[in-house]
């Protein structure tokens, strides 16, 4: 017999271990930008355009969600949007550096971890015993291996952030 305790703990922290702040792919990105040029005052696009020099068609596709924004892009509206730092639109934009999307990956893994996890117990009783009892032996040590790879490159990419925003610092 399984404990059922033991089966709601692992299909918890398999949620627990995806759960964070993703990056935001193109469309979400792109409304986003348009709601902080509207709260920075802006009410047309030509005129963000205007005061930061970037061409009114990238602020454009920008919003549409069909362009990836640059690093240099966000760079010259940054200073023009209120509420919102440079390095804060650089990982919206999921391109603060390699590491994010690294990040991202890991996390992806452990979506695919639950979904198998979730998939398994599902099934639980109509599996033979010995399965059962393999699920049981090898998920926990299977959970711990990805979440600890997670940690290690969430580390690495927040330690990345912290001494690029230092070396930002006047």
């Amino acid at each position: 017999m399984y404990d059922t305790k033991f089966v709601s703990r692992m299909q918890q922290m398999s949620v627990m271990i995806i759960m964070g702040d993703e990056m935001m792919n193109l469309k979400e990105f792109g409304i986003y930008f348009a709601e902080l040029r509207e709260k920075s005052g802006y009410r047309s696009q030509r005129e963000l355009a205007d005061k930061s020099g970037v061409s009114h068609s990238t602020i454009n596709r920008i919003e549409a969600g069909t362009h990836k924004a640059k690093p240099e892009t966000l760079k010259a509206v940054a200073p023009f949007l209120k509420g919102v730092d440079y390095e804060e639109l650089l990982e919206k934009a999921g391109i603060l550096n390699e590491d994010a999307s690294i990040v991202s990956n890991k996390k992806d893994d452990l979506a695919e971890l639950h979904k198998a996890i979730s998939r398994a117990f599902h099934d639980f009783d109509s599996l033979p015993e010995d399965e059962r009892n393999f699920l049981l032996e090898e998920i926990p040590e299977t959970v711990q291996w990805k979440l600890n790879e997670f940690r290690k490159a969430k580390a690495k990419f927040l330690e990345q952030k912290k001494k690029q925003q230092d070396n930002n610092k006047p």
